[in-house]
């Protein structure tokens, strides 16, 4: 599938003093195409900013990731450290 600008991602904290925001994304999307190039194409327009982080909920399999922004439009592959 691919993004549509009617189901953006929220952000849940906003980043204050520099720190990044904290947003959640739902989707029927498969991780590996969320975090594909360029997959949120207003992502700048929304605020999303390098280094965000991003939980992303996918409903068809029920799990969730938390990613970073590598740019505006561009998450990283999922990670838990």
């Amino acid at each position: 599938m691919a993004y549509e600008v009617t189901n953006p991602p929220v952000c849940l904290v906003p980043g204050v003093g520099g720190h990044p925001s904290l947003w959640v994304y739902k989707d029927t999307d498969a991780h590996a195409t969320v975090s594909g190039a360029d997959y949120f194409t207003n992502g700048a327009a929304l605020g999303l900013k390098t280094n965000d982080v991003m939980i992303v909920v996918d409903t068809d399999t029920y799990t969730c990731t938390i990613h970073h922004m590598l740019t505006a439009t561009d998450l990283s592959d999922a990670t838990l450290s």
